[in-house]
């Protein structure tokens, strides 16, 4: 199953929860990859030294002549692999604009290699260009972070317009995985009412699980590390373990 990690609105867990959603699932035994779409690469610094880079996700788009498996890397994690990012990806979509394969340039190259992997996540810019029209095109499911702050479901009607624009002729076997409810603050009403609202709007497609604000969750990249490694008993490591679970149960 391929699962792509979406929100064009910045701040909102999106790489957080790539990076400790894979990671949960690679710890229950399932074969993961994680490719990283997002030039920043946190998901990549999490996981790997950048000095071990020697091509990454803008090769994959770009090199035809290699093989996907020379931009698949190991990581510090149990059945966890990953294709990184370097800020070289920030080129890419000038790159493939006018290729007339540029939409479906993931889809073919995962081909290669998704039979590998129980399941393939996607970290995506906070864009709703080619990059993340890529890898919705490759994906099974979608996955929606959102922020629980007064502007949560701002631009959430963009993302899902344009998801119903895939479904409609390149991907209509794509669906909406679920939407999750990051960033919260049991203490704050704003919080509890905003939590409520996306439930409202979105019904059964909300997880259970909530990612609640964490100074674990913050301080874990800048370790280089995922929740699990860097503090294992906290919320955040509770919390994530807890959505792998509901994922798993979804796809």
């Amino acid at each position: 199953m391929i699962i792509v990690i979406a929100n064009q609105k910045g701040g909102v867990g999106k790489t957080t929860t790539a990076i400790n959603l894979s990671a949960a699932c690679a710890m229950q035994g399932k074969k993961v990859l994680l490719i990283d779409l997002d030039p920043q690469s946190n998901s990549s610094l999490s996981f790997i030294d950048p000095t071990r880079v020697n091509g990454g996700s803008y090769e994959m788009f770009t090199d035809l002549d290699k093989s996907f498996n020379d931009f698949i890397y190991a990581t510090n994690v149990k059945n966890l692999d990953l294709v990184p990012a370097r800020i070289n990806l920030a080129k890419l979509e000038a790159k493939l604009v006018g290729d007339f394969d540029a939409a479906f340039r993931l889809r073919d190259r995962l081909e290669e290699v998704r039979s590998n992997f129980d399941l393939v996540f996607i970290d995506t810019p906070p864009t709703l260009g080619l990059i993340t029209v890529n890898a919705l095109v490759a994906a099974n499911y979608v996955l929606i972070p959102n922020q629980s702050s007064y502007f949560a479901l701002e631009g959430t009607d963009d993302l899902l317009e344009t998801i119903e624009k895939v479904r409609s002729r390149p991907n209509p076997e794509l669906n909406l995985l679920g939407v999750l409810v990051t960033l919260f603050d049991r203490r704050t009403a704003l919080s509890k009412d905003v939590e409520a609202h996306i439930r409202k709007v979105f019904g059964k497609k909300t997880f259970s699980t909530v990612i609640t604000r964490s100074v674990r969750l913050e301080e874990s990249p800048a370790h280089k590390k995922s929740i699990f490694a860097y503090a294992p008993k906290s919320s955040g490591a509770i919390e994530y373990q807890s959505l792998s679970k509901e994922v798993l149960k979804r796809v």
